[in-house]
């Protein structure tokens, strides 16, 4: 894993700063074993950096995670040969990324219940919202995409699973 980040931070900031905070940055070829390997890997960063997630958020985040990097695998393979994963770790949040070298940006399917897959995106987003966190896709300087996912750390009230059905 490599951190990535700016200029080191002012005295005072860095006495602020908790601990488990910061970025971390891995690839991993656009394969199926893939999905499992960046599931475990983000699972056990936060153990780890010891980030006071409660246990359902770290469940809605690692799957999230793991649909990330399956549709990066499934559907950008072909033109992404790696795949890159980012965990951004703050005090109040945490944003995972999945970043692939396809063009095609993905946009959430509405529910079919005769379809077997393409749910992902979908449940990314419910996932999300349901944490009272955002998600998103952007595109690269390089014409790929990064979709990505921010939860924050503390739930919102009233809510006691990010997977919680409404």
């Amino acid at each position: 894993m490599e951190i990535r980040g700016s200029l080191p931070p002012e005295p005072a900031a860095l006495a602020r700063q908790q601990s488990y905070e910061g970025v971390w940055r891995f690839t991993a070829p656009a394969v199926d074993v893939s999905v499992p390997q960046a599931r475990h890997a983000v699972r056990d960063l936060l153990r780890r950096q010891r980030v006071p997630a409660h246990e359902d958020l770290v469940q809605g985040l690692l799957l999230i995670v793991s649909e990330l990097v399956t549709n990066a695998v499934r559907h950008a393979a072909l033109l992404s040969p790696q795949v890159a994963v980012e965990v951004a770790i703050g005090a109040e949040w945490i944003r995972v990324s999945v970043e692939d070298n396809h063009p095609y940006r993905p946009r959430a399917l509405e529910t079919d219940c005769g379809q077997t897959g393409g749910r992902g995106l979908l449940l990314v987003r419910e996932i999300t919202e349901e944490a009272g966190g955002v998600c998103d896709v952007e595109q690269t300087a390089n014409g790929g995409k990064i979709v990505w996912a921010a939860l924050p750390l503390a739930p919102l009230p009233g809510i006691t699973s990010p997977r919680r059905a409404p």
